[in-house]
């Protein structure tokens, strides 16, 4: 017997006809009125459980770039939206009763209830069908009658759980609690206030979206929160007790609610972004702390990437794919931005002791999207008065300003990186090395690291690396010394001291990083018997005359160095090799007075330490790299660093360069541009210490935004320094600075000057459509 046809329209996988939205957020909406635009015979149908006139939240704010992808995909959205805007420039940052402002900073806002009325009105006209008070059906019976089903439910999305086997979410929740309130006057300025309370420090979040309104968060740390009291009062009270905190913020007026309630802001990051024909939008897919202004921001540049993948590919699958691939980019480098801009409000109290503007300043790059340049850009009188305050000579960049540590002054604040070449024979450096260090302090940094130099032939991490365990080895660094300080005087030259523990005998980098060598192995030591890779070789544990041994080897390495006229030694005790093993929990198993509590842990480590200070000169200084981080779970955290870092002050560590991670294999780094800094930060607000940043910095406006904003002493570069030996040098061309914070050498004078480039035009925009 046949059965009766299917009455249902077949489903498109090619350009869906028939597309079922979940949620009439932004969007939501704009997708819909998107892809109804684009071809007027979808049946397109928006599902929102809420009235159409609810909203939670008060205004948005979106940026230039935003509005620019508005304007070409929708005119018509555009100018609706441009009739309700409020705009503004500037930046008022009040902490102890003085304000500094920063402007031209371009801000766009309007009432998060106007926004879904100009979207509502134009899904309307457009045609799109929109169900309100609507429980949408279930998202697996809209995928089986839609074409397409967008999920854009928001940060608690029903079905980015439905489906989370496939979409594998990702929910990190995260110190600070927030009220999302309003006031009944604009500020004529985007406001932060810092309240320093008896119960702890509280921020402020304020700015305007209509002439007679702004948005107020009012954000603090949950201990703060509790300690305050707020988590027993209710909405009122919660309210009141803000207002009254504020009150010069607010100048005395009272704060609204819309059913507003202290919540913990939650990180949404998904691994996929679409099923079948399914696909997440806005905050279903992902969500970016609201301190950068990003939610909006984000969900309405998903549903234009979306539209437009779905008009240039040729099926539905090929569409989803480039739409998560072209959005997943975008949306982890915000993220990026707003994790390291929530951490530093969540850090907040580290801060409150400098100088009003360079607080400011701080505060301005937290995200590291504003940087010093374009701060520059936006505001030139308010960073030259950072700049003057910081003891910038006019015209000098903050990375030129010279530095002291003990009896050394560098002339600029960059550092060359100890960076592992692999190319000596026998431990000894050779011409190799004479031209690699060399050509990097002739290209103007103020100090230039060996790489780590072991202190015996079982310590080198492969056969490749360099020592300072024989006088030959100690004659070939006096040459390479020498020629620094004769070729390009004025430039440091420091030597990293390091011992491989279970991390040697590998290949070279080239040939296997971390492989162990396939013969002539040598036997490894550590403080505990564990490999670093399952199929590594297990190291011995070490034992206290072993231990003695070892010690004696720094020492003997430390002597030779400071014969061969080393400017400044660096104790290597990161990354995984011997010493930061003792100090890592995950690495360091041991039951003798030598394991167990961080204090043990240190113990080793600073009795070498110890040695090599009372045989290195003592006008010369001594850093110590450490690992800030495991990455792993049970390893050093944030806050072991800072006591580990006072340790090592303790003992005379005149600067900590902080790095982090390679201590296990199977470590979890969260990469990113400066991802490292803000370990350094946290450890030189907490203890007062130097600190060397190192990890991603790659540009010398980087650089020059930690320096001025407090965040490091030092910036150590790697990889720039592989790509361009003469870094420092460029940076100052390009700068247009000629100071004593940097020389060009006599030969390459003519080529001070930056070459012309040639014309870049800027892209096209990303969705036209026209009026």
């Amino acid at each position: 017997m046949l059965s009766a046809p299917d009455p249902r329209p077949p489903k498109s996988t090619d350009h869906p006809q028939r597309v079922a939205v979940i949620g009439g957020g932004p969007a939501g909406l704009y997708a819909a009125a998107l892809l109804k635009r684009l071809d007027p015979t979808r049946e397109i149908t928006v599902w929102e459980r809420n009235a159409p006139d609810d909203t939670f939240g008060f205004g948005v704010v979106l940026s230039d770039e935003t509005l620019g992808g508005i304007e070409h995909a929708d005119p018509h959205v555009y100018a609706a939206l441009q009739q309700h805007f409020t705009r503004w420039d500037d930046i008022d940052i009040v902490h102890r009763n003085t304000r500094q402002t920063s402007g031209g900073h371009g801000f766009a806002a309007l009432g998060r209830k106007r926004l879904l009325e100009i979207l509502h009105d134009r899904c309307r006209t457009l045609g799109v069908e929109l169900r309100f008070r609507a429980v949408a059906p279930d998202p697996a019976s809209l995928a089986e009658t839609y074409d397409l089903v967008i999920a854009a439910d928001g940060v608690n999305s029903t079905t980015r759980e439905a489906y989370a086997h496939v979409f594998r979410p990702h929910v990190a929740t995260h110190q600070c609690r927030y009220i999302w309130l309003a006031a009944d006057f604009a500020f004529d300025a985007f406001r932060f206030e810092i309240a320093e309370t008896e119960h702890g420090v509280m921020q402020l979040h304020g700015y305007p979206y209509a002439p007679d309104a702004s948005t107020v968060i009012v954000e603090m740390h949950e201990d703060v929160w509790r300690a305050a009291g707020f988590d027993e009062l209710d909405e009122q009270e919660s309210i009141a007790r803000c207002a009254k905190i504020f009150a010069d913020a607010l100048g005395g007026r009272s704060l609204k609610s819309n059913k507003s309630a202290w919540t913990t802001f939650r990180t949404v990051v998904n691994e996929r972004w679409s099923h079948d024909n399914v696909v997440l939008l806005g905050d279903a897919a992902h969500t970016a702390h609201f301190s950068i202004g990003s939610g909006t921001k984000l969900a309405v540049e998903d549903a234009l990437a979306l539209a437009a993948c779905l008009e240039e590919q040729p099926d539905l699958p090929d569409a989803l794919r480039a739409y998560e691939e072209e959005r997943k980019t975008v949306v982890a480098s915000t993220q990026r931005a707003a994790r390291a801009s929530l951490e530093w409000f969540e850090n907040l109290g580290l801060y409150l002791d400098q100088p009003p503007r360079q607080f400011a300043f701080n505060l301005l790059t937290r995200s590291r999207r504003v940087t010093h340049d374009n701060l520059r850009l936006r505001d030139a009188g308010f960073t030259e008065a950072v700049e003057r305050d910081f003891g910038c000579p006019v015209g000098t960049p903050p990375m030129f300003t010279p530095f002291r540590l003990r009896g050394l002054t560098l002339r600029n604040r960059v550092v060359v990186s100890p960076m592992d070449m692999y190319s000596a024979t026998d431990g000894v450096p050779g011409d190799f090395h004479l031209v690699h260090l060399g050509a990097r302090a002739l290209g103007g940094a103020g100090l230039v690291m060996t790489e780590m130099v072991c202190v015996s032939p079982e310590g080198r991490i492969t056969p490749g690396c360099t020592g300072l365990y024989t006088g030959k080895q100690g004659e070939a660094w006096r040459r390479i010394v020498q020629f620094v300080h004769t070729q390009a005087p004025g430039t440091a030259i420091g030597v990293q001291l390091g011992h491989s523990g279970r991390k040697g005998s590998t290949r070279l980098m080239w040939e296997g990083i971390d492989e162990p060598l396939e013969d002539g192995n040598w036997p490894l030591v550590a403080p505990s018997p564990l490999p670093y890779r399952p199929y590594s070789q297990t190291p011995r544990e070490l034992t206290r005359s072993q231990l003695t041994d070892i010690r004696e080897q720094f020492t003997a390495a430390s002597w030779r160095a400071a014969r061969a006229g080393f400017d400044l030694l660096e104790l290597h005790c990161a990354h995984g090799y011997l010493l930061s093993g003792f100090l890592s929990p995950l690495t360091n198993q041991r039951t003798d007075a030598y394991g167990g509590s961080l204090e043990k842990r240190l113990r080793f480590p600073l009795e070498v330490f110890d040695a090599i200070r009372a045989v290195w000169p003592e006008e010369r200084p001594m850093t110590v790299r450490i690992s800030a981080t495991d990455w792993a779970e049970g390893g050093t955290t944030a806050e072991d660093a800072v006591e580990i870092a006072r340790a090592f002050a303790a003992h005379g560590a005149d600067a900590i360069d902080v790095s982090t991670g390679q201590v296990v294999a199977d470590e979890r780094p969260e990469f990113g541009r400066s991802y490292q800094t803000p370990y350094a930060d946290r450890i030189r607000h907490a203890t007062g210490l130097p600190v060397i940043a190192v990890g991603a910095i790659s540009s010398w406006d980087d650089v020059n935004s930690l320096i001025l904003a407090g965040r490091t002493d030092l910036c150590a570069l790697a990889r720039p320094h592989l790509y361009d030996p003469h870094w420092t040098l460029h940076a100052a061309a390009e700068q247009g600075y000629d100071g004593p914070g940097v020389v060009w050498p006599a030969p390459y004078r003519a080529g001070s000057r930056r070459p012309q480039t040639g014309r870049t035009d800027a892209p096209k925009p990303r969705l036209s459509l026209g009026s």
